[in-house]
């Protein structure tokens, strides 16, 4: 096997100092923000992922002010799912790993979705709870990893003709390349509204 090594140019990704967002049609994502990918004890830490949680923890207490749900995905697997041929155990049900970070823990009325693979509408009520419950079609999007559970989750809302945002700030990957990919996706194929910060988001 041979490693391909090349430099290339990020392509230009569009990104907006502020937005404003109406809080009876909003709704927070809050993607994976377990111990095992963003405490580094984790069995997959990703060394970006605490730098996010002050971000994300901003945009949570903004958004509870505001009336805005908050929404945790959270991956959530048996002893022998065959996704740990890829990655090696994770987030086994029940255990520390699996449980979200201590900063970020969901409250009463908050929305904890368990999911089984990167989507977090894959197999789950998410898109249910989305559109015949809370009635919110402007979803912002945060956590982690950017261009694995971030990425497939956008990308699944999107599809279901979701609006998509996500802030620079609170979402992390394990290098700048996945990272820089995952905004480029959204920003382009997925046409979602990239933020700088949790900070230029305003709910109105």
């Amino acid at each position: 096997m041979v490693a391909l090594r090349k430099t290339v140019e990020v392509p230009d990704i569009s990104i907006h100092e502020r937005i404003e967002v109406d809080s009876r049609d909003s709704a927070v994502i809050v993607v994976d923000m377990q111990n095992d990918f963003a405490h580094r004890d984790g069995k997959l830490f990703v060394p970006s992922a605490p730098d996010t949680i002050p971000a994300i923890k901003r945009l949570i207490d903004k958004a509870r002010e505001s009336g805005v749900p908050i929404i945790y995905t959270q991956d959530w697997h048996q002893r022998e799912d065959p996704e740990f041929r890829i990655w090696g155990e994770h987030a086994v049900e029940n255990t520390w790993g699996s449980e979200i970070v201590e900063e970020l823990k969901p409250r009463e009325g908050d929305i904890v979705i368990r999911k089984l693979r990167y989507d977090g509408f894959y197999g789950t009520s998410l898109e249910h709870i989305l559109s015949h419950v809370l009635r919110r079609n402007t979803l912002i999007i945060t956590g982690t990893v950017a261009n694995i559970c971030v990425l497939h989750t956008a990308g699944s809302a999107a599809l279901r003709w979701f609006n998509i945002v996500v802030p620079m700030d609170g979402i992390s990957a394990l290098n700048e390349f996945d990272y820089l990919a995952a905004l480029r996706q959204i920003d382009f194929l997925y046409k979602g509204t990239i933020v700088k910060s949790v900070d230029g988001i305003y709910f109105r």
